[in-house]
């Protein structure tokens, strides 16, 4: 708001200069003109310069005083400074408008006739443009306000995200240990203990190998039934805890759509339907790789927006599809992705089928025996 001031200052000053030139235009320079002219600039300047708001206020009424002064002794039209000064001081102290306007307009008995008008003018340009100037500090103060408050928001949402990111991955490690702890506890209770009775079976079955042959046979019997159920039971705990291969296969697509949306300016999404436990491992595998590299494709050729990824098992084959919304093409050129999709395709008796007429859409189709 001050350097507005300031120029709209230099702006009525150089006029009342021009204007004063013109007039005698014959005349020499009045030394004590230009002086006056000088301090006026002086006091003004250190106005700006100021940082306390009451020694502003005592500069501005000084140059208040001095353009009077000036007026009355080297030139009339100082007074147009006058309304300027005194929106300055007015606006220093904290006025309502409608009182800075009315304070602007004081002066105006004091007038000259000849300058009413001009001086008119000079008061509402200055107003309108104090107005203009406060409203837009305004805004700028409202909008700074805001960026604070949005800034410290987001200070607020990376420190919470860090600190879920932080529990995440205790949470993940505590589960660990606990999985850790409960299979290390099951073993021990289950394969532990049943070693453990082979081991005293045949122990003892040593023992009584030579003087009671029968019973040693019943001993070794037991330990061997002890083992074959230790065996069992580590065949049960190693079954429970394995994941099945469907749920390796879809939840690594699941994890691959959340990442590619997280990374990626993109919609990802993924739908499937069928029984999907009929796919096998390696199939899974195709699956991941086609489907990652035709993402790779709509992202860095065909600029696509929305990608959806679909697996479908119908009676007889497997359907994987990869759609997107990009710039697709009417004639399709196989390039060493698409001829790798359809090699890891080929191996597993499957094939590849790639569309461009409608975004890309590329589909797997991979054979499987429903019995």
């Amino acid at each position: 708001m001050e350097l507005w001031t300031m120029a709209n200052k230099a702006v009525v000053l150089g006029f009342i200069i021009v204007t004063s030139f013109l007039a005698h235009p014959t005349s020499e320079v009045d030394p004590w003109q230009i002086l006056v002219y000088l301090l006026y600039l002086a006091i003004n300047l250190t106005i700006l310069i100021l940082k306390k708001r009451n020694h502003q206020q005592w500069f501005v009424g000084l140059s208040i005083l001095f353009v009077i002064a000036s007026g009355l002794i080297l030139d009339p039209l100082f007074v147009l400074l006058l309304p300027i000064n005194i929106l300055e001081l007015a606006f220093l102290a904290d006025k309502q408008p409608v009182v800075v306007f009315i304070c602007m307009l004081l002066p105006f008995f004091i007038v000259p006739p000849e300058w009413v008008p001009l001086f008119l003018f000079t008061a509402l340009l200055s107003f309108f443009l104090y107005r203009c100037g406060s409203m837009l500090t305004d805004k700028l103060g409202r909008l700074e306000a805001e960026r604070e408050k949005q800034k410290e928001d987001l200070y607020r949402l990376t420190r919470t995200l860090n600190e879920n990111h932080e529990y995440f991955r205790q949470s993940a490690y505590t589960i660990q240990l606990e999985e850790r702890n409960r299979l290390s506890q099951q073993i021990h209770d289950d394969v532990g203990h049943a070693v453990a009775g082979a081991l005293i079976q045949m122990e003892a079955s040593r023992l009584l190998m030579a003087t009671d042959q029968d019973k040693a046979s019943e001993l070794l019997r037991n330990a061997i039934a002890i083992s074959k159920e230790g065996l069992e039971r580590i065949r049960v705990t190693l079954k429970d805890v394995k994941p099945r291969p469907e749920e390796l296969g879809i939840n690594r697509l699941r994890l691959f759509v959340d990442e590619l949306s997280a990374r990626e300016t993109v919609s990802a999404t993924l739908t499937f339907d069928g029984d999907i436990d009929v796919i096998t491992p390696i199939q899974w595998k195709i699956i991941q790789q086609n489907a990652t590299e035709a993402v790779t494709n709509a992202l860095k050729y065909a600029k696509a927006t929305v990608i959806s990824l679909e697996v479908r098992v119908l009676n007889t084959f497997i359907k994987a599809v990869v759609t997107d919304n990009g710039a697709g093409a009417e004639k399709v050129v196989k390039g060493l992705g698409i001829l790798g999709m359809e090699e890891r395709a080929a191996s597993a008796g499957g094939t590849v089928i790639v569309d461009g007429t409608r975004g890309f859409s590329v589909t797997t189709l991979l054979p499987y025996r429903n019995e």
